[in-house]
């Protein structure tokens, strides 16, 4: 089988295999080729010894030379360059006590996490695939190489790249490998949140972030998120739902994915990642609240007042315990902070709801609804989605006519005030405010001459 390689790996591949060393791509490449998928990147593995690769490259980096990994830089791009190596003993389920440089491929290649990410290949010698990597693409299958439990007690950060995969794919993970997940759940603990955070945010962004229920199944999340399992076990009695709080979630995430990101609207807010998985984090733990919130009426109705201000709360602590960047925390926050505000659909109203909501979520924010929306039981979903709808035209209306609903939309600012006369400090914000109110109510009124002679009338 020929696989096409780009111009630069073929290069470094010939260099080292002219200099008499066997060199291949390696692992996740070689499986993203054979599922027509494009590479993030390439990774090559070879017999040399860093101090080897180092003699043939103009420009080397040691990125981890201790491992035998040294960065070749072919103009600004620069490509991992490991020799095969031998693991010693783990003791922390991350790193090895000691490695061991081999010439031996096949040992290199059984100690890697899943057949799939063990084949390697080259033009001379083609697919090295000892494992049985293929066979699993075609069955769509997560298999650990050799025994999982040896691998996930190797780096216990695999158990969750195992569910990742699974939902980047859709391939199912095979049993004796999820029984070991099951099996060595805890030792996951050993694994800093930062590389924890890195697995759960590839998954939910994945098409199938359903998978996240192995998670729970297995015994992760009793680790990695335990406020996901009060979510499992709050029930919804109430006409809008049909599904536990986790599982509505979980729904609402999937059809993110599976209809309202692919339907072509608000493509630009989808083509940032940072937005993107800002959306997928506050889709999925929208309603983190409800258990905390939960009250149930005479007749048996459940009902969770307040669970949207509680589960803005909770998911500032929880994205900071997963040591998310600040505009993370306050983006899934403040989405989950109004998902469940509601506002009259009137130009008037909207403009109100729009100031009070804040632009920079408005359109992400309708995104969430829709997806929430779609994810409920069938009682008035129609209606449910026709008044989204209405929204958002009428929204997108409001920009389309630049009508202001921000201070930084006024036709006046701080400097036009204080030549208008008003003494700088508080009064220009009090002011500037009052104006905005003005506007809010006739948006005719936001024009730089009518504010000032506003001013004046306020004044005599």
């Amino acid at each position: 089988m020929f696989i096409a390689i780009p111009e630069k790996v073929e290069f470094i591949l010939n260099k080292l295999l002219d200099s008499g060393y066997e060199a291949y791509a390696v692992g996740g490449c070689v499986r993203d080729v054979l599922l027509d998928r494009i590479p993030g990147d390439w990774d090559i593995t070879t017999s040399a010894k860093p101090e080897q690769v180092k003699k043939l490259f103009k420009r080397t980096i040691d990125t981890g030379i201790q491992h035998g990994t040294v960065t070749v830089m072919l103009e600004k791009e620069g490509f991992e360059v490991t020799t095969y190596r031998i693991d010693g003993e783990y003791e922390d389920s991350r790193h090895p006590k000691s490695v061991e440089f081999t010439t031996n491929l096949i040992e290199d290649l059984k100690r890697r996490d899943f057949t799939i990410n063990a084949m390697a290949y080259n033009h001379v010698t083609g697919i090295v695939d000892k494992f049985g990597g293929m066979e699993d693409l075609k069955r769509k299958r997560i298999v650990c190489v050799g025994n999982p439990e040896e691998r996930f007690s190797e780096d216990a950060l695999r158990m969750l790249r195992a569910i990742r995969f699974s939902g980047q794919l859709g391939f199912e993970i095979e049993e004796h490998t999820k029984d070991a997940i099951a099996k060595l759940a805890s030792t996951i603990q050993n694994i800093s949140a930062e590389r924890i955070r890195v697995e759960l945010d590839k998954l939910l962004c994945a098409k199938y972030p359903d998978r996240f229920f192995i998670a729970h199944k297995t015994g992760l999340t009793d680790y990695i998120l335990p406020e996901f399992n009060l979510m499992m076990d709050t029930p919804q009695n109430n006409p809008n739902h049909i599904d536990v709080v986790g599982v509505h979630c979980i729904k609402a995430l999937l059809a993110f994915h599976n209809e309202v990101a692919v339907s072509g609207q608000y493509k630009e807010l989808y083509d940032d990642h940072k937005l993107y998985s800002a959306l997928c984090w506050a889709i999925f733990l929208h309603d983190v609240g409800k258990p905390a919130m939960r009250t149930t009426d005479e007749n048996g109705v459940d009902h969770f007042r307040g669970h949207d201000e509680e589960g803005s709360k909770m998911v500032k602590i929880i994205l900071k315990r997963l040591k998310f960047d600040n505009y993370t925390v306050n983006m899934v926050s403040q989405l989950i902070r109004w998902h469940d505000y509601r506002y009259e659909l009137t130009p008037k109203a909207i403009r109100r709801a729009m100031n009070k909501i804040g632009g920079e979520i408005i359109f992400p924010l309708i995104s969430l609804q829709y997806a929430d929306v779609l994810a409920q039981s069938s009682y008035q979903k129609e209606a449910k989605l026709i008044r989204l709808e209405k929204s958002k035209k009428l929204m997108e209306e409001r920009i389309a006519n630049k009508e202001a609903f921000t201070l930084k939309d006024l036709a006046v600012n701080g400097n036009d005030l204080i030549k208008a006369g008003v003494a700088p400090g508080k009064e220009v914000g009090d002011v500037l405010k009052s104006l905005l109110e003005r506007v809010l109510e006739d948006p005719e009124q936001n024009q730089k001459e009518i504010l000032l002679n506003s001013l004046k009338l306020n004044k005599n």
